[in-house]
């Protein structure tokens, strides 16, 4: 499974959308955005579960899909 970066750049990609266009439709601040495409779950910028239902949403994916996608590139707690 992709990590959520990569699943959000060739989903952004494939609908040709932006960062700033999907901001809009999302209400999610562009650089939050940036940072998810950019870092995925495990950056500095984690995302929430709403603004993950949000980016599924608005780029026509399965919740499933991106809940998954995020848990992926967070690191287990010991």
């Amino acid at each position: 499974m992709a990590d959520l970066g990569k699943l959000l750049q060739v989903s952004m990609h494939r609908r040709h959308v932006t960062a700033q266009a999907l901001a809009q439709r999302t209400g999610i601040r562009t650089p939050r955005i940036r940072a998810f495409v950019e870092d995925g779950a495990d950056g500095p910028v984690h995302p929430t579960e709403q603004e993950l239902a949000e980016l599924a949403d608005a780029l026509g994916l399965p919740l499933r899909e991106v809940l998954q996608a995020a848990r992926d590139t967070v690191p287990a707690l010991a």
